[in-house]
């Protein structure tokens, strides 16, 4: 009679496989691509870019974790280990993470989305907010210096649109000082003012701001 630890033993040069270690790496693997899934799905629905804490308060897992799950996905975007890339990318901008998409298809996207129409900023806001992101923080007095104007509607509809926003007072002449928010940050899709192409000498007036600035 058979020895019954021998009946469905495997016969000579086979390995049995470990169940337990099967289920163990098929559990892992199910894991990571649910939470991947489950962090793009947050990614999918933000406003604003969210922080690897925020994500990890979400989906439940270690922030550090998160780190490695957003790395996978930017890479997955860019089409990197032989997959496609696609329409959009995930950016860190803001201090935290969010899909745009590439502006390689901005124009498309504008057609779409503006049907033709366009809402860009008058070339007066877009010098305006040059020169309050590079000398920030600055007074209106100030701004309206290096441009020789005057930027009170200017740096209104700036305000109105969340791009700048107040920061105090100089405490020399009392003067409300302005700064760029960030929401800011996030149309420029950069992380930090330290992120800013170096456009400061191609100003003009930086000087006289500088020298504004010293005489208070």
């Amino acid at each position: 009679m058979a020895d019954p630890e021998q009946q469905g033993a495997p016969g000579p040069g086979v390995h049995e496989a470990d169940p337990a270690l099967e289920s163990s790496t098929d559990a892992q693997l199910v894991a990571h691509e649910d939470f991947l899934a489950a962090v793009e799905a947050v990614l999918m629905v933000t406003e604003e870019p969210a922080t690897p804490a925020e994500l990890a308060a979400a989906v439940k897992i270690p922030e550090h974790q998160v780190v490695g799950l957003l790395d996978e996905l930017r890479a997955e975007a860019d089409g990197q280990h032989g997959g496609r890339r696609r329409g959009y990318e995930l950016r860190e901008v803001a201090g935290g993470w969010r899909y745009y998409s590439r502006m390689d298809y901005a124009d498309q996207v504008s057609a779409f989305v503006l049907g033709g129409q366009t809402a860009r900023l008058s070339q007066a806001a877009l010098e305006t907010l040059a020169i309050i992101a590079y000398r920030q923080p600055v007074a209106r007095s100030q701004v309206a210096a290096i441009r020789g104007v005057n930027v009170d509607g200017v740096v209104r509809t700036l305000v109105h649109r969340g791009l700048i926003d107040t920061a105090g007072t100089d405490p020399v002449t009392g003067a409300t000082l302005y700064t760029t928010t960030r929401m800011f940050l996030e149309k420029l899709g950069v992380d930090s003012l330290e992120q800013l192409p170096q456009l400061s000498p191609h100003l003009p007036g930086v000087e006289a701001a500088e020298e504004l600035a010293e005489d208070g």
